[in-house]
């Protein structure tokens, strides 16, 4: 990591304003700046890159043009300063060391240009703003200067940051020097939003995705800065630090920096503390979240109320409260699907016990369905003109949810057994459970139920080439055979059938059917029959066609099963719910889907 270069000695200043004794205190410089790494080996979490450039750096195989992306704070500028360092990388022979002459990202000691490069100061390395330099006369200068070799150093080069707000004509007027560049010239871009550069551009350049910092690196990070800077802080005040930063390392070095300004008022000469930077940023203490989203679970809506309260009059944003529970419920899902993830150094031992716990006692819809609630609550707080009030309600509606049972559930206490179905309806519906008795209004199609066979259309194998279709609906099976899918659905929408036999065909045509279909059909059939069709089109007398009959029977299925008493009960118990399909008991081995169930609108059942 680079040091201080840029403060300057206060030796042998002679006399100042501040009086003999006294002298201007060094500016002090932010952490962001101070620990800004100056090699690649200071990188962190970013190694396929580093890999990458090594290799070719190795090889000689070095690029014209780099385009570096990723969120605020992942390390873009700095890469390309870096780079720009690596380009120019040259260190005279000294003590029975050869001599390095040549681009290299092993920079070990300070080379004769790298100090300029790290201040931005070096006259061959041209850093560029395009959020302020956004027209083509910005670009017209680069490349008129790109034609001039470097002054000082081996290879000029421009770093043009936020590159993504160059204007269309700017892009347009690089595209040439960016394909081919004098020898002596290499770009390197970055940006955050890498899909506003266009196509054209981004082909041309060598592309690095720069990754979001993983938590647990990131506060191991922190702790050896905080080691260097002598500072004092708890274990989970880093990882709050290392959360809150959302995997940039500059903003969790402002957070850092921040913090031990903020504890040095709080802390007392000990460790700064995690309940103060709590404060410092608002966020709710991670125990109270996640004893607050148990009590949710457990349908307990009043001591939720009570402890959101508590933590709101402490200072916690009701917002950030729902933030930390969505978290919590994500880490209890993780957790059941992926026990492995209790490893990572990121999680608190609280978070891992409790947060296992969850994961057993909670099931993946209840959890999913806790998710879908907790989110949709935080985008309702961001619009709302009473922020506690809405989470209130949010917690409402999540604990009447969670004691929700699964549509598998309901159907099994309605008395449908888990063995096709054989079992009775029960005399009563059972009662909702004491915690969270509640009705699902779901106006949409919202519920599959498979208990019924459907009478399904005979479809003979498809003929071969060659061979004579002995039906219509070989006929179509052979369509679909040949990969003819819109011939396909024209003869199963559109022909009303009138006759069909070997070498002829009528039919009627369906309203809305093309009148070309039956020149179509006869075309084809030769070249797959190797026999003359005669296919003509008469007024009527037709029968109804495939689609028809496929809809009438699922018509009649649906009633047949309106009509049975375990499906009427179910849809009587969830208003709104209606049935879209029926499949057969073949179709799935007589299991029942489940029901897609909307939780948008959920209110309590009054019991009788």
């Amino acid at each position: 990591m680079d040091q201080d270069h840029d403060q300057p000695s206060l030796e042998n200043a002679g006399p100042s304003l501040f009086g003999a004794e006294e002298a201007p205190a060094a500016a002090y410089r932010v952490l962001a700046r101070k620990y800004r790494p100056s090699t690649f080996a200071d990188l962190i979490g970013q190694e396929p890159m580093v890999r990458t450039l090594e290799n070719a750096f190795d090889l000689g195989r070095i690029h014209q043009a780099y385009l570096l992306t990723g969120v605020r704070g992942v390390g873009k500028t700095t890469t390309a300063r870096i780079l720009a360092r690596a380009f120019n990388y040259e260190l005279p022979a000294q003590d029975g060391r050869p001599a390095i002459d040549r681009p290299t990202i092993h920079m070990d000691e300070l080379g004769a240009h790298c100090q300029a490069i790290i201040d931005s100061r070096h006259v061959d390395v041209l850093e560029m703003d395009a959020a302020s330099h956004t027209g083509i006369d910005d670009v017209r200068e680069i490349i008129d200067n790109a034609r001039y070799r470097p002054v000082m150093a081996r290879t000029k080069v421009y770093i043009i940051d936020e590159v993504h707000m160059l204007s269309k004509p700017a892009f347009n007027g690089l595209l040439k020097t960016l394909e081919e560049p004098p020898e002596h010239v290499k770009f390197i871009f970055a940006t955050t939003e890498i899909e506003k550069v266009p196509v054209t551009v981004r082909s041309r350049c060598q592309r690095f995705d720069l990754r979001r910092i993983d938590a647990g690196l990131l506060a191991e990070h922190l702790r050896k800065i905080c080691d260097a800077e002598k500072v004092a802080i708890e274990a989970d005040a880093l990882a709050m630090i290392a959360r809150a930063a959302e995997g940039s390392v500059r903003d969790s070095l402002s957070l850092l920096d921040q913090a031990i300004a903020y504890g040095a008022a709080h802390s007392a000469g000990g460790a700064i503390a995690a309940d103060d930077l709590r404060s410092m940023l608002g966020v709710a203490d991670k125990a109270r979240v996640i004893d607050l989203f148990e009590s949710v679970m457990a349908g307990e809506v009043s001591r939720a109320i009570a402890s959101l309260e508590d933590q709101y009059n402490g200072g916690a944003d009701p917002a950030q409260v729902l933030l930390e529970m969505a978290e919590f419920t994500h880490l209890a899902t993780r957790l059941k699907i992926a026990p492995e993830t209790a490893q990572s150094a990121a999680l608190t031992p609280e978070e891992k016990r409790r947060g296992s716990q969850a994961a057993e006692r909670l099931s993946i819809p209840a959890l999913t369905r806790a998710w879908q609630i907790l989110m949709k609550g935080v985008d309702e707080l961001r619009g709302s003109q009473r922020p506690l009030q809405a989470a209130d309600m949010v917690l409402v509606r999540l604990a009447y949810a969670a004691g929700m049972p699964t549509p598998g559930e309901a159907l099994k206490q309605l008395g449908y057994g888990a063995q096709g179905g054989d079992a009775a309806p029960a005399s009563a519906p059972p009662s909702a459970p004491r915690n969270a008795p509640v009705a699902v209004n779901a106006p949409a199609p919202s519920m599959r139920a498979q208990s019924i066979a459907r009478p399904a259309v005979a479809t003979p194998a498809p003929a071969a080439p060659g061979v004579a279709v002995a039906s219509f609906e070989a006929l179509v099976a052979l369509a679909e055979e040949k990969r003819e899918i819109r011939l396909k659905i024209a003869l199963e929408s559109d022909v009303r059938l009138v006759r069909f036999e070997q070498g002829r065909i009528e039919f009627e045509l369906a309203p809305g059917g093309s009148r070309d279909l039956a020149s179509a059909l006869t075309q084809k059939l030769q070249a797959w029959t190797n026999e003359r069709w005669m296919v003509s089109i008469v007024a009527s007398g037709g029968a109804p066609t495939l689609k028809e009959k496929r809809e009438a029977q699922e018509r009649d299925a649906r009633s047949g099963l309106e009509a049975d008493p375990v499906v009427a009960s179910v849809l009587a118990h969830f208003p709104g719910a209606q049935i879209i399909a029926v499949r057969s008991k073949d179709d799935n081995a007589g299991v029942i889907e489940a029901p897609e169930v909307q939780y948008d609108d959920i209110s309590p059942i009054e019991e009788d």
